[in-house]
């Protein structure tokens, strides 16, 4: 397979600690599978790493990680997603790459919810 163009988003109830856990974690994954990664977090200071129309495009995947409702959930709606909480992610994250690979041949407007 050809190398994955991913996009992530990370959130948490308290937008501190798991926001930006999950965020190194998605990183650190993508590094081990060879994914090209823009991962947007949405914390206690606001939103960083603003994932653009253009990004979207050009992406094979989306991945949310989070507890909460992210901000501008829409503008994802017709890319293939993958949507996972965080807690969960966070204590194994074995569920996201076994699902990865197969949601990025689906159709687009795809979403599994882990």
């Amino acid at each position: 397979m050809t190398k994955l163009n991913v996009l992530a988003v990370s959130a948490c109830i308290s937008g501190v600690a798991h926001t930006y856990m999950a965020a190194e974690r998605l990183a650190k994954l993508a590094k081990q599978e060879n994914w090209t990664i823009k991962i947007e977090t949405q914390g206690a200071l606001g939103i960083d790493n603003v994932i653009t129309p253009e990004d979207i495009q050009s992406a094979d995947l989306i991945i949310i990680i989070s507890n909460v409702n992210i901000k501008n959930r829409e503008r994802f709606d017709c890319a293939r997603c993958i949507a996972m909480d965080i807690s969960r992610f966070l204590l194994d994250s074995s569920d996201l790459l076994n699902i990865v690979k197969r949601v990025a041949k689906a159709p687009y407007g795809t979403c599994v919810q882990l």
